[in-house]
């Protein structure tokens, strides 16, 4: 799917897609959701919810320390891009006492954060040039549809490929 290009087209997909992940989830078999994956990390669908609203603070976190100048550790202090496992699972493990109806409670938060944030930018913040701290061509569009809308089609692929794997056990 093409990345949005401008400010009508970004909050379009974003709350679509936010829709169907939240149709998604809130459809969830309760016993699914803290089921852990069997990848050797063991991801459950808890921790997927988290960590698509964590993302979302991240991303908000750039953009206000690109607005003072400020050096942006990208994507977190003290991780690299090449480190984003290590992220992860640092992530799960900060996360781990968070329940289900936390995470999802975070998750909403933080999309309706990012949407006053979007709604509150002009067509130029967004799509005028590179986002400040972003370290590369990405605009501050771009950068939110991927903590965003990106983040959250992931998430429902994720999680459908998760049910069809449980559904094949049975």
């Amino acid at each position: 799917m093409p990345a949005a290009t401008c400010k009508s087209d970004l909050l379009a997909v974003s709350d679509k897609e936010f829709g169907k992940l939240s149709k998604l989830l809130a459809n969830l078999p309760e016993q699914v959701r803290m089921t852990p994956d069997d990848a050797a990390d063991g991801t459950t669908l808890k921790d997927i919810v988290g960590h698509r609203a964590a993302w979302i603070d991240l991303f908000l976190g750039w953009y206000a320390l690109g607005q003072t100048g400020a050096d942006v550790p990208m994507p977190a202090p003290g991780y690299k891009w090449n480190e984003l496992r290590r992220f992860n699972a640092d992530l799960r493990a900060k996360q781990a006492d968070l329940d289900w109806p936390s995470v999802n409670e975070m998750l909403v938060e933080n999309h309706a954060k990012l949407m006053s944030f979007l709604q509150g930018l002009d067509e130029d913040a967004l799509y005028g040039g590179p986002m400040q701290g972003g370290r590369n061509t990405w605009t501050t569009g771009r950068w939110a549809e991927a903590a965003g809308p990106s983040h959250y089609r992931s998430a429902a692929k994720y999680i459908r490929a998760r049910l069809r794997d449980l559904q094949s056990s049975d």
